[in-house]
């Protein structure tokens, strides 16, 4: 056990974590790196270049005569999936934290770090891209100096490109990690950090042990859920899998033990022995709070049942995922689902086309509010129609987010702007070091779910980096704003917004829609209002036939008594007619600007 360390790497987006860990592998001899990224196996992960899931992979590394086993995990950079990196961090002893030589510190890399340390985790941090032209590993140090507090000996610096630095680098895993702590003679304590859905051999759980040691066969039990199986294969990872007899105190492993129910594991939970069981779950797990609320609905109804399957498969793998059951008027039965963020919500349609073929239709994202009604109860809404008349409503509280923005000092005027816009307050503003910027803001989080941080990027060129964690409620003036057609409701179409804000939202969805559906043979009323008051309106004028064209000359009665024959029909389709709202009208609603 002394020779075991488990490490994760943790960084901001694009700091060259994945580059660096296939650098490690290489060194290694674990695998002959053939192209980018070796560890990001999803092709979607090769696509967008960027890194959804945390992977785990072991190394073996000799040196003074000894040999090591090295287990990495390399974890996503992205804000949206910061719960990957919660899970990663619980199962190790240390982090290298890595910054990239011609960017400095980023907002990401500090939340990171803070969440390492709060795991007490020993921190190696070390510099990548100094082989880069534009590299200033000096400033630098400075910043990782003043941000941990470190002697400037400790910092490695390395390249993931070129390999400089890497040997270094497994030295200082080897001598500054501590190996696990645990008791080999304990009952088994084992944590379970991922998952994943196998269709051949069911679900597949990723485990760090703590105490004691599992064997092939073992009888073992699931300690929150209680459930309780046979241990058909336990193993390590490697690039594969590699099924073992043992896997003792402090090593990484996997166990399949043919589960077939996605309900019946939960990333968190212990695994133990039934016939000699731990005394208490492994704690230190928090539970994963959704940011963002959208419903996903199957286009063909009759996929309502294969769709809630592959949302359970794939919460297996992505534990952040929360959904319940929801029907709405105008789309049927669906999902509510919770995300972590836009980018999330993105990755997880993705996923649901490619991994499931499932064809969805996305509502517009909302966040969850708290509604407090007049007779002293108060109830979460996730969906805008949930929400109870306006006259029973004493008042309605928001969550506010704490967004800290590091940026270059020339865009200081440009993020100020944008966040005041949002209805933010600046807190505090610090220089970190030369020209670069802190900014700490009180924001609605229901302002920034749909675009807020794209116009970030552009207003900053790329330079500002975003990080967000939930602050509070509170009491806000929020108005529903409903979209008519013909005078009846969409309710995928509803949304709460602030009251200043509702008559210029109302007004330019009713503008986009007018664009994006289709013209019937009957006048469409697109409407926005507020409660009974109509706030906006826009008329998609019906197609009409020239019943006029074989009356030329004559008296105009004659047309006039056509043309109000013709009318009546169309008020006649009015009645029976219904209007469909195409798929992008619901996505369009989401990029008004």
């Amino acid at each position: 056990m002394d020779n075991i360390r488990n490490f994760c790497i943790i960084a901001h987006i694009d700091h060259g974590k994945s580059t660096l860990a296939d650098r490690l592998l290489e060194y290694t001899n674990t695998i002959k790196v053939t192209g980018g990224q070796m560890l990001d196996d999803m092709d979607l992960e090769k696509e967008r270049g960027i890194t959804i899931k945390s992977h785990a992979i072991q190394m073996e590394y000799e040196t003074g005569g000894q040999k090591y086993i090295l287990n990495l995990i390399d974890t996503p950079g992205h804000v949206d999936f910061s719960y990957e990196v919660s899970r990663s961090i619980a199962a190790c002893e240390g982090a290298l934290l890595l910054v990239d030589a011609t960017q400095g510190v980023q907002a990401q890399t500090i939340s990171n770090l803070y969440m390492a340390i709060e795991h007490d985790l020993e921190i190696i941090p070390v510099i990548n891209k100094v082989d880069m032209p534009s590299a200033m590993p000096e400033e630098v140090e400075d910043e990782i100096v003043e941000l941990i507090g470190c002697d400037r000996k400790d910092i490695l610096r390395a390249s993931g490109k070129t390999g400089v630095g890497v040997p270094d680098l497994l030295e200082a895993v080897v001598n500054r990690i501590p190996a696990p702590k645990g008791d080999p003679q304990a009952p088994l304590q084992a944590l379970i950090f991922d998952s994943v859905f196998n269709s051949f051999r069911g679900i597949i759980a990723y485990f760090k042990i703590e105490n004691g040691s599992i064997r092939k066969g073992d009888k073992v039990k699931f300690f929150n859920t209680g459930m309780e199986y046979v241990a058909d294969e336990i193993g390590v990872l490697k690039m594969d899998m590699i099924p073992r007899q043992e896997v003792k105190t402090g090593e990484v492993g996997y166990i399949i033990s043919g589960i077939k129910d996605a309900k019946e594991v939960k990333v968190g939970d212990t695994i133990t022995h039934v016939a000699t069981p731990c005394s208490a779950a492994i704690s230190g797990f928090q539970e994963v709070k959704p940011m963002v609320f959208a419903g996903v609905y199957p286009i063909d109804p009759s996929d309502y049942e294969n769709l809630r399957t592959s949302l359970e498969k794939l919460q297996l793998n992505d534990a952040s995922l929360t959904f319940s059951p929801e029907s709405s008027i105008a789309l049927g039965f669906g999902f509510r689902c919770g995300f972590l963020g836009l980018l999330h919500m993105e990755i997880v349609q993705e996923r649901l086309d490619r991994e499931f073929n499932m064809d969805v239709i996305t509502t517009v994202p909302n966040v969850s509010y708290m509604v407090y009604e007049k007779t002293g109860t108060e109830k979460e809404v996730h969906n805008p129609s949930g929400l109870p008349e306006l006259t029973a409503i004493d008042h309605i509280e928001e969550p506010y987010i704490k967004a800290t923005i590091i940026t270059d000092t020339n865009y200081i005027g440009g993020i100020m702007k944008l966040c005041l816009e949002k209805r933010g307050e600046l807190i505090k503003q610090e220089y970190v070091s030369g020209n670069r910027v802190e900014l700490h803001f009180m924001i609605p989080l229901g302002e920034i779910v749909i675009d807020f941080y794209d116009k970030l990027k552009s207003i900053s060129k790329g330079y500002a980096s975003f990080d967000y964690h939930i602050d509070s409620f509170r009491t806000s003036k929020l108005a529903k704003l409903d979209i008519l057609l013909n005078g009846e409701p969409v309710d995928a179409l509803s949304t709460l917004t602030h009251q200043d804000n509702a008559v210029t939202l109302g007004r330019r969805m009713c503008e986009k829609l007018k664009d994006l559906i289709p013209r019937q043979q009957f006048d469409i009323a697109i409407q926005a209002a507020i409660g009974a008051k109509i706030v906006a309106r826009e008329t998609i004028k019906c197609v009409r036939k020239d019943v006029t064209a074989k009356c030329y000359g004559g008296d105009v009665s004659r047309k006039r008594k056509l043309l109000e024959k013709q009318k009546k029909g169309k008020k006649r389709m009015k009645q029976i007619g219904n209007v469909e709202v195409p798929q992008k009208a619901f996505l369009a609603v989401l990029k008004l600007d």
